[in-house]
């Protein structure tokens, strides 16, 4: 019996995960998009009261240099930078009644704002 291992050489790993909840849930939000080409792009940029803040928005345009996945027919956008800063993030999904929205869960962050928004 031959047993393979599969190796992915060259190719770093996913800048975010997304929990089953939060691709659910952007599958949804495509959907009432009406468009097959938008793709959700993660990107953190300079600013807010801690340092950085996260941005996420439906992306029509891919950069050469752009690092893309895809998680249950989600297609993630992520550029170079952000990317960095996104290493073992995970996106998640809550519907309650407190807290209902996306929220990132980020190893890399050592400080966050009390509004939950921004990072360092």
């Amino acid at each position: 019996m031959t047993t393979m291992t599969t190796v992915n050489i060259g190719r770093k790993p996913d800048p975010i995960t997304l929990t089953d909840a939060a691709t659910s849930k952007v599958a949804d939000l495509l959907v009432q998009e009406e468009s097959d080409a938008l793709a959700l792009r993660v990107a953190v940029r300079p600013g807010g009261c801690s340092g950085y803040s996260y941005e996420m928005f439906f992306d029509s345009e891919v950069a050469d240099d752009d690092i893309v996945r895809q998680s249950g027919g989600v297609k993630i956008v992520v550029d170079r930078s952000s990317a960095e800063l996104l290493q073992g993030a995970t996106l998640d999904y809550s519907d309650g009644l407190q807290g209902a929205g996306f929220h990132i869960s980020n190893p890399n962050a050592t400080r966050t704002c009390g509004c939950g928004s921004s990072f360092s």
